[in-house]
């Protein structure tokens, strides 16, 4: 076998082999980073655009790369744990080994760098998220009158509530947000779902991150509520939801849905109302006595 013929087969491989870039996407993690010697970029700017150089070229070249969060203050923590020097690119490796098998991710798909950033932060906010209600749900344990476990039994009560809300949805896509008040800050989850009933097509991480959050939200009786936007061609948008009450949902007003979303969080200002979308009444969601019944 010549040498050409192994650096082709070599070339071939490498293009089997699949990357991941631990990613610096704010100013401030990147000036924590300059304080190692090994870490030889000098500004924000100059390093994305390295980046995207290297994203694309590895593109070009039929290999697959996976964009990764790099958080400066876990990584001397995880060096600190691994005995490793953190000014080292190889100790960069390891980490960022790691944070591709556990932490938030992308595949880069060709967007603009500026495009995918918001993208990850915004994979990094979900994870955590899912990761902290998921804690908070554990943390409940069992009921003292019934023994059931109080986290498992409303996330079972959050999926069955769900079901209903999309079963009673009108046709088209629908999008659901779900927020729940309490210390130390608002947990909001997203949902969005398109294709018809019989065959709705959805994120399941999606789907399970959306269930826990409302699942915390009923156990702890939080303040907090539920909101669905359903979208359909040739027909105005229509807008309706829930607070949380009482282990259950309490459909809001028409008149409550709009001020909902047509003042403005900050100010409290009034926002002119969209163009083409009702505002209106939930409908049934068949539970005889929602707020009834055993409660944990």
């Amino acid at each position: 076998m010549t040498h050409t013929d192994n650096r082709i087969k070599r070339r071939v491989l490498h293009r089997e082999i699949a990357g991941t870039i631990g990613l610096l996407t704010d100013d401030h993690d990147f000036r924590a980073m300059r304080r190692y010697r090994s870490f030889t970029f000098d500004d924000h700017a100059t390093y994305l655009k390295h980046v995207e150089a290297l994203l694309r070229a590895r593109a070009l070249q039929g290999s697959h790369t996976t964009v990764a969060l790099f958080d400066p203050e876990e990584y001397a923590d995880f060096c600190t744990r691994k005995d490793l020097d953190p000014d080292t690119p190889s100790s960069r490796s390891r980490f960022t080994a790691q944070i591709a098998a556990t932490g938030p991710t992308l595949p880069y798909d060709g967007r603009p760098l500026a495009d995918l950033l918001p993208a990850l932060v915004d994979e990094a906010v979900r994870q955590a998220t899912w990761e902290y209600a998921t804690t908070l749900l554990a943390r409940l344990g069992a009921c003292t009158s019934c023994g059931e476990d109080i986290g498992r039994a409303a996330f079972t009560r959050a999926a069955e509530l769900l079901v209903r809300i999309l079963d009673t949805a009108s046709p088209g896509d629908r999008h659901l947000v779900c927020s729940v008040t309490g210390p130390p800050e608002t947990l909001v989850a997203a949902l969005h779902i398109t294709g018809d009933r019989a065959a709705p097509e959805l994120d399941e991480t999606e789907a399970l991150e959306f269930t826990t959050v409302l699942a915390l939200g009923l156990a702890t009786e939080s303040p907090g509520g539920l909101v669905i936007r359903t979208t359909a061609p040739g027909t105005p948008d229509r807008v309706y939801g829930w607070r949380m009450r009482s282990y259950g949902l309490e459909p809001l007003t028409a008149g409550e849905v709009f001020d909902a979303y047509c003042t403005d969080v900050e100010s409290g200002d009034l926002i002119s109302p969209e163009s083409n979308v009702d505002y209106c009444t939930p409908p049934d969601l068949g539970e005889e006595n929602p707020t009834q019944g055993h409660r944990h």
